[in-house]
């Protein structure tokens, strides 16, 4: 039986941020398949992205997110996944970096599905692959919360999506604030991203 320190290492291990109130699974910014071209446009969310710089590119993170963008096309990536979250009452997926592919997507649902004791929150840019999924199988399980992001700073929420995010400067922000920039970059007790019922999350941009 793999243990959690053999299926963490197996999955090229996870994430401890700061801000976060869990652990986190992501890969290089730069392996974004939508975000890395709207990162090149001014006024999009992705332009000046945190996860393309400080320590996001320090040799040793980068050696890890190249590792762990390996590891997703293994077989056994999805029940490593599961066993090295280990029932830990949130997680979050991609602290940087984006779903690779449809099937990446199928897995990170299949790891939802056995880890009904956590909460999964998934920011995505991915547009189509979110859609897809939806069309075929309808819905995400209850534990998954998917958020589509809005590509432009100020921006409207993704159309077609219930659950979604923005980010906002100059305007307003659109349903309910995320307050960490109010408590030193921290989520502290809040969970409004983990929480179905709050339909978008907007992210004051700095």
């Amino acid at each position: 039986m793999t243990t959690v320190k053999e299926a963490t290492l197996a999955v090229g291990g996870l994430s401890n941020t700061s801000k976060m109130p869990c652990k986190s699974w992501g890969i290089s910014a730069k392996e974004c398949k939508t975000g890395s071209k709207l990162a090149k446009i001014e006024g999009t969310i992705c332009n000046g992205c945190y996860a393309l710089k400080g320590a996001y590119v320090w040799p040793v993170v980068e050696r890890a997110h190249a590792r762990r963008l390996e590891l997703i096309n293994t077989s056994s990536w999805s029940d490593n996944m599961v066993t090295a979250i280990n029932n830990a009452p949130f997680f979050r997926w991609f602290d940087s970096g984006d779903l690779q592919n449809p099937e990446h997507l199928e897995d990170i649902v299949r790891v939802a599905l056995a880890t009904p004791n956590t909460k999964h929150w998934l920011p995505t840019h991915e547009k189509k692959f979110v859609s897809d999924y939806l069309r075929k199988h309808e819905s995400f399980p209850d534990n998954l919360i998917v958020r589509v992001s809005a590509a432009n700073v100020d921006g409207a929420p993704p159309k077609g999506f219930k659950l979604t995010s923005t980010s906002h400067k100059h305007g307003e922000p659109i349903g309910q604030e995320c307050i960490a920039y109010k408590q030193d970059n921290e989520c502290r007790d809040c969970r409004a991203c983990w929480d179905s019922e709050v339909q978008n999350i907007s992210y004051k941009n700095h």
